[in-house]
């Protein structure tokens, strides 16, 4: 897994995890995204399967995602955040 912090958005590749490991990792850096951060974005792919795709975008719950967003390429989710109080 690769994460890349520029400014106030953070990506995340995902490729070669399973979806539950992919799913605890996206946990934790969305409860320890800084205040400021206000877009996670996934890079999960999709030639590979469905598995990590469907997890993204409908099984991950978290309350700092305010909108998931579905990239005009479909290997990528965008998660829009809430300020964190």
């Amino acid at each position: 897994m690769k994460v890349k912090k520029t400014g106030r958005s953070i990506e995340v590749d995902i490729h070669g995890l399973t979806a539950d490991e992919a799913k605890k990792r996206l946990e934790h850096i969305l409860s320890g995204a800084a205040p400021d951060v206000e877009e996670v974005r996934v890079i999960h792919g999709y030639n590979s399967g469905q598995a990590l795709l469907t997890m993204v975008r409908q099984k991950l719950k978290h309350p700092r995602i305010e909108a998931k967003i579905l990239s005009l390429n479909p290997g990528e989710t965008r998660l829009l955040l809430k300020s964190k109080k």
